[in-house]
């Protein structure tokens, strides 16, 4: 079974639905102990860090996740689930976050433009990922494969774990859109909106075995 992290976050019928099209079994819950008992965890989110982290902590789901990578269960983090994973948050007066892996969250720089054309914030729409490396949750994608973004922060690696990152995107700036290390992989986009590209995302995550 597939657990999908509720944490009060929003966006989970969608990954829910995505996964259960691929023909996997899974349950939204904020349950520690289902969490606990399922085979794969998948952290999604939208909505704004300090509010995503009390609620974390209110519902004792903070620790639950820490022993889920500490564990070695095959974890997915998504848009705001990968941005909390990080150490802090610009997001809300610096919030700090689960600190799991390494580095900061930061806002894109107002004003940020492509050439001499200014560029909206949120970052919203489809673009492209250049995944680094090879990565079993990433096989079959190249650079022409575009996702599905929505969002205003994006996660700035330490330079210390610059081999944690997966993939960058450029908007404006290059930033990381996807990061991996051990049974954790996490992605800024959304992979349940971005059609077919997506999918094969979430259906290479269901079948990772992070021990191969």
């Amino acid at each position: 079974m597939i657990a999908i992290i509720d944490y009060k976050a929003g966006n989970l019928t969608s990954v829910a639905r995505a996964v259960s099209h691929l023909g996997h079994e899974v349950q939204v819950t904020d349950d520690p102990e289902l969490i606990r008992a399922a085979d794969r965890v998948i952290f999604p989110g939208v909505g704004a860090a300090g509010q995503a982290m009390a609620d974390m902590q209110r519902l004792g789901l903070d620790q639950v996740l820490k022993e889920a990578f500490a564990a070695g269960k095959p974890i997915l983090g998504i848009c705001l689930g990968t941005q909390i994973i990080f150490t802090a948050s610009q997001e809300n007066n610096n919030t700090k976050c689960l600190g799991i892996l390494p580095g900061t969250v930061k806002r894109f720089p107002e004003p940020l433009f492509d050439g001499e054309a200014r560029l909206k914030i949120p970052h919203m729409g489809w673009n492209r990922v250049n995944f680094v490396g090879s990565h079993p949750v990433f096989a079959g994608l190249n650079g022409e494969h575009e996702f599905y973004f929505v969002h205003s922060y994006y996660p700035e690696v330490s330079e210390t774990a610059r081999e944690i990152i997966a993939g960058t995107t450029n908007y404006g700036i290059t930033f990381t859109s996807a990061v991996a290390r051990d049974n954790l992989v996490a992605v800024q986009f959304h992979p349940e909106k971005s059609g077919a590209a997506g999918l094969i995302i979430l259906e290479n995550f269901c079948n990772w075995r992070p021990s191969c």
